[in-house]
This record gives structure tokens, sequence and C-alpha cells, in this order.
């Protein structure tokens, strides 16, 4: 059944603009280019979506469906979760690129490491925690939601930008081996907090749209 909805979200429910933003994790190959923007967008595909879902009746349509209003959310969850994690797919091969075309590192902030990658997973747990938490109390606030939740993930984004600029950190901005593999916990902890904080939210959000009254 899920995949049937999600294989539903892609065709009908997803904005264009959605994999256009998933596309844009290539923006790691960008010279001097703050590569948070990557997660930022990530974030700002399923809010179009959702938003485009508002304005066709995306949600009515589905909860006509023979489908539990339960598998509404799960489905909305699998197509922001695959979004993103094919963004930062789609995104290795160009920060295995970038290392050979420009190994001089990245003046505007971090570099596409590994502890970029664990960074921005948990800010994208930040986005989705609290975005779909929030939008499942209504089914249709996509707006407010994504307001509340990019506050945070944007001050996530700086804050990982800024702090590789300080002499202390600066083995977060290192693409040499020795200091990847000091970075690893990073990645590590950033996929433990993204797969334990999409199950709480989406346990959150289901209980939330269990009670909306569509």
């Amino acid at each position: 059944m899920i995949f049937n909805l999600l294989y539903k979200e892609l065709r009908l429910a997803a904005h264009p603009n959605l994999f256009v933003f998933t596309l844009l994790g290539a923006l790691v190959l960008v010279p001097a280019y703050p590569y948070g923007m990557v997660f930022l967008f990530g974030c700002l595909g399923p809010f179009i979506t959702f938003t485009y879902g508002r304005e066709t009746n995306d949600i009515y349509y589905t909860a006509l469906l023979p489908v539990k209003k339960r598998d509404i959310v799960k489905s909305k969850f699998a197509l922001v979760v695959l979004s993103q994690v094919v963004q930062l797919v789609i995104s290795l091969p160009f920060a295995f690129l970038r290392l050979r075309l420009l190994p001089g590192g990245n003046p505007a902030g971090i570099e596409a490491n590994v502890a970029y990658y664990g960074f921005g997973l948990m800010i994208y747990t930040i986005f989705n925690v609290i975005f779909l938490t929030h939008f499942f109390k209504s089914g249709y606030k996509a707006g407010w939601s994504f307001l509340w939740a990019m506050i945070p993930a944007t001050l996530g984004v700086l804050a990982m930008e800024i702090a590789v600029h300080f002499s202390q950190l600066a083995w977060l901005d290192s693409v040499e081996h020795a200091m990847m593999l000091r970075q690893l916990p990073i990645l590590l902890i950033g996929l433990l907090v993204y797969c334990i904080g999409n199950v709480i939210a989406y346990r959150i959000s289901a209980k939330r749209f269990d009670l909306v009254d569509l």
C-alpha cells in the first residue's frame, strides 16, 4: 500500500520544483559557495510540494481513497525523506569530483566532507520534526509550519558554516583522510538523529492527523 501511495505522491502530488531542488545537491561542486544552502533547498522543496498539495486539495483527495489517515501521513513522510536522501546521494559524486578539481578548500564555509553530511542530516531532522508535526495539526497550514521550521534550520546552517572559521574547529573543515575519520562520529550521530527524529515526528503527526476533521 505504502509503495502505491508513494508512487501517487511522485506522480501527482510532488511539485516539479521538488525534483529541481533535489538535483541541487550538485551545488557542492560550485567554488566559494556556502554548501549549507543545499540543505535549505532540501527543506524548500517539500514546502512547495505541500503548498501545491493544499491548492490542489491533495490531502482531501487522498483521504477519499480506501486508505487509513496514518497511511496518508506515512506517504508524505516517505516523499520528504526520499527527496532529502536522494539529494545527498546526488551530491556525493560531485563532492568527490570537487576534491580533484578544486583542492584549495572552500573560503565561503564548510567543505563537503564527512562532517558536512552529518550536520546536514541533523538540519533535515530539525526541519522535518517541526514542519511535519505542525502541518499535520491541520493538514493545510503549510506556510506557518514552514516558517517555524525554517528559522531553526537556517540557524543550524549558519552555525555549521561559521563554526569552521574558528581555529579550534578547523578539523571540521578538513578533507584529509585522518580528519575525516575524526569527523565520522558526527556522520553516525547525524544518521541516528535523522532516523529516530523522523520516526518520532511520524508518530506525533499521525496522532495529530487522526484528530483532524477533513
